[in-house]
């Protein structure tokens, strides 16, 4: 059996940080394989090299075909990876996460925890919809009450400026050909979005399925997130496409959607908006998402030990604390 001998794993630190990322890339109808630090796509009618490090998502469309040495330099490049179907996202593997250290994973588990602080969080991803206003006094059924009715409100400002007809959101997650023109668009369009949240989210260490508005999916978050933007950026797209043909609107979709999503600068708003969701002052920031951090052994008396020490006893421990100290960005 031949014996495959790549590159070194590149270090975090050697890698692009998201905000200087390309958003995605769809693929379809060609096998992805690995030339020396690049991906490969290759058809009948030729080839085109892709710096893989360069992406957040690749999504892989219908036809695609992905070697062993293609998914590990992926994987090694923080590039989240999706196989896609007609409308419907199937989520297949992430890279790995851009960010070496597990602190905001724990905020956000103690956020989603806590009644308190989880309503908190949820109340502040509300106010991102409506800046300016006072939320404070309403419920959460009066809040997704006011939301439902923005977001109908808004379904109905575009079809009536494009000239769409439009009645409802529905499709047909097994037959994806059934839905009108705008409504395929708009699957589409949610699809990307859902694919990059879903990449921003894993750079930062977050869990996709630790959500505050939605629960209970294993994509709960990606779904809370996504919905911030869609009002801006997937509804205009869809209805303004669909009023001007419906020929091969998924892939003109997925064309214009990649330079809204740079023009609108979403990685950085992201990014913003999940640092306001959580509290994160603009002075921690710098410090919450480090590229190397120590493993730590949890102490639930004292600050986190470094781990490497044998330790043996409650004297041995005092002894040794003057030697390493406490695990102090634990």
């Amino acid at each position: 059996m031949k014996s495959w001998q790549g590159s070194d794993k590149p270090k975090l630190s050697e890698l692009p940080s998201m905000k200087d990322r390309l958003t995605f890339i769809y693929l379809e109808s060609c096998r992805i394989s690995r030339q020396d630090c690049a991906l490969k796509a290759e058809d009948k009618t030729g080839y085109v090299l892709i710096p893989s490090h360069a992406l957040l998502v690749i999504l892989c469309g219908p036809g695609t075909t992905v070697t062993h040495r293609a998914i590990e330099l992926i994987a090694d490049s923080g590039t989240v990876v999706m196989w896609v179907g007609e409308g419907n996202t199937k989520f297949y593997g992430m890279g790995r996460s851009l960010s070496g250290g597990t602190y905001l994973l724990q905020l956000q588990a103690k956020y989603v925890s806590s009644p308190r602080l989880h309503m908190e969080v949820v109340k502040r991803m509300y106010s991102l919809r409506y800046p300016g206003e006072d939320l404070t006094s309403l419920t959460l059924q009066q809040l997704r009450g006011k939301e439902g009715a923005r977001v109908r409100k808004e379904y109905a400002q575009q079809a009536k400026k494009w000239n769409v007809p439009w009645s409802k959101r529905d499709y047909e997650p097994d037959d994806f050909s059934k839905g009108d023109p705008v409504n395929r668009a708009l699957s589409v369009a949610n699809n990307c979005l859902y694919a990059l949240v879903l990449s921003v989210i894993n750079g930062l260490g977050l869990s996709p399925g630790l959500g505050f508005i939605h629960v209970g999916h294993e994509k709960s978050f990606v779904y809370d997130i996504a919905d911030l933007y869609k009002a801006d950026i997937t509804i205009p797209l869809a209805f303004r496409l669909a009023s001007i043909s419906s020929d091969s609107i998924e892939t003109r979709v997925r064309k214009e959607l990649r330079e809204v999503f740079r023009s609108n600068r979403l990685i950085e708003r992201m990014i913003q908006d999940l640092k306001f969701i959580f509290d994160i002052k603009e002075e921690e920031a710098e410090e919450i998402i480090p590229l190397e951090t120590p493993l730590c052994l949890w102490d639930n008396y004292r600050t986190a030990k470094s781990s490497g020490i044998s330790y043996q006893s409650e004297e041995e421990l005092a002894n040794r604390s003057s030697e390493k100290g406490e695990c102090s960005k634990c």
